[in-house]
């Protein structure tokens, strides 16, 4: 059973918050990091976006789409279209 807001957000199964919180040590701000992000297509972005959460939830597809806020189908759709694309996709431990 979910111990807090982050568990229910996040799931269980997810890595903890506090363990993102230790390896995003040096968190940037958004106006930092948007201009590393100039010239990639949307697209890009969003794929990338998609495999870290993914890995992140240790390859919770259900987990990984409520973080993101995509319906399980949309995940699946995605993941399939990055896998057809030559993607890696993170395995559900």
């Amino acid at each position: 059973m979910p111990q807090n807001y982050y568990d229910l957000y996040l799931g269980t199964d997810c890595v903890p918050v506090a363990e993102i919180s230790q390896m995003n040590s040096q968190t940037r701000s958004p106006h930092e990091i948007v201009p590393m992000l100039i010239g990639s297509t949307i697209e890009a972005i969003e794929r990338e976006l998609v495999l870290q959460t993914l890995a992140r939830c240790e390859g919770n597809r259900t987990h990984a789409a409520r973080v993101l806020g995509l319906s399980v189908r949309t995940m699946r759709n995605k993941i399939r279209q990055y896998a057809t694309d030559g993607a890696e996709i993170p395995a559900h431990n």
